[in-house]
């Protein structure tokens, strides 16, 4: 039964273009050219675990040491009197919703039952540094990705006429680089995709994981379909901007203000440029338009190209949570948000250890 299943899932007439079949594309040493393996795909997965032990190495010995020898200080929140009563409570839901009857129940006042509740909730988030390392350690992957994607396509004629990711397809060989690119890149959203579940908790985690999950599927389903040039161009794109995604956070955490405000800027412009400018008018519109002039239309195609959509509103809902920051930090004098996210845990932690000013602080904290 299970490989009537999987027969009727890898149905030619869905993943392949018409007149090809899986045996055209199957690797092997009579071919003329290298096709992609999809057994490669589960390589990732292991390879992902390789780059959570990497970060933790890089996190206990880089970056936590460098963190320090700019001021950002470890500090963890007092943590909460042992109460295992409360502590079920606030396990069941972490709102306090039923104050009086807590009171009641373990006859305490209300106002002891809120202290606890706070200290509890603080002792729940990480400490700045902790945000740091999580900042730097994507901003240097994403940094050392787009610089070895700029490296390994600059020579590849997709990257300068994109027609060449449709001309010939699906024949189209595989070299090594562009193997590792794809190995490399899909091993590093594994391990995003997993680690989020303890990394810092910020109000987009399922817009992160949705995002996760929608790049990963579009990595295999190229992959299998042998549409890696496109894929190339889509991962190379999308690096570019997060460098500054991340560097930003990573200098806000320091102090480092006017740096700060410098990359944001920066941001604004790579991000609006490169993920609602290039991305929607020239990779989708290529994908859109210029694909079924070039080449005959199958299903997997248009569910490749929706994966591509999905990626595009999420690109348009944080553009609209960037432009926010940007017209707030116009207002206060300097960035005070956190990309992507909620600027709350960012404001936060920036009362602790730097001087920046209370009432811009409590304008961040507003902000979505």
């Amino acid at each position: 039964m299970l490989r009537v299943l999987l027969d009727k899932f890898w149905n030619e007439d869905v993943w392949l273009p018409p007149n090809t079949t899986w045996a055209d594309l199957a690797p092997g040493p009579d071919k003329v050219v290298v096709y992609t393996d999809y057994r490669h795909l589960l390589l990732p997965i292991p390879l992902a675990f390789v780059f959570i032990t990497l970060r933790y190495v890089m996190d206990k010995y880089v970056f936590a040491p460098f963190g320090r020898t700019l001021g950002i200080k470890d500090i963890r929140p007092r943590k909460a009197p042992n109460n295992p009563k409360l502590e079920a409570a606030y396990q069941a839901n972490h709102k306090l919703v039923q104050l009086c009857g807590l009171a009641k129940q373990l006859d305490m006042t209300e106002r002891q039952i809120e202290r606890w509740w706070r200290l509890r909730r603080s002792q729940a988030k990480p400490s700045t540094l902790v945000k740091f390392c999580e900042n730097s350690w994507k901003c240097t992957f994403y940094i050392c990705n787009f610089a070895f994607g700029l490296y390994i396509l600059w020579d590849k004629e997709w990257l300068w006429d994109i027609d060449q990711c449709y001309i010939g397809y699906p024949h189209q060989g595989l070299t090594n680089d562009v193997w590792w690119y794809y190995m490399i890149s899909s091993a590093f959203y594994w391990s995003l995709t997993l680690s989020q579940f303890w990394d810092v908790k910020r109000k987009d985690f399922w817009q992160m994981f949705v995002h996760h999950i929608a790049t990963i599927a579009l990595l295999c389903f190229s992959w299998v379909c042998n549409l890696h040039r496109i894929g190339t161009l889509v991962l190379l794109l999308h690096d570019c901007a997060d460098i500054f995604v991340e560097s930003v956070k990573a200098t806000k955490y320091s102090g480092y203000q006017r740096v700060c405000d410098t990359l944001f800027l920066a941001l604004v412009v790579v991000w609006i440029t490169t993920r609602v400018g290039i991305y929607p008018f020239y990779i989708i519109w290529s994908t859109s338009i210029r694909a079924p002039q070039l080449l005959p239309m199958f299903a997997a195609y248009y569910i490749f190209n929706t994966l591509l959509c999905l990626l595009l509103i999420l690109h348009v809902v944080w553009t609209w949570l960037i432009l926010q920051i940007a017209y707030k930090a116009i207002i206060a004098g300097q960035m005070d948000g956190d990309i992507r996210s909620s600027s709350s845990e960012l404001s936060d932690s920036g009362n602790s250890n730097h001087n920046t000013p209370n009432h811009v602080n409590n304008k961040s904290k507003k902000e979505t």
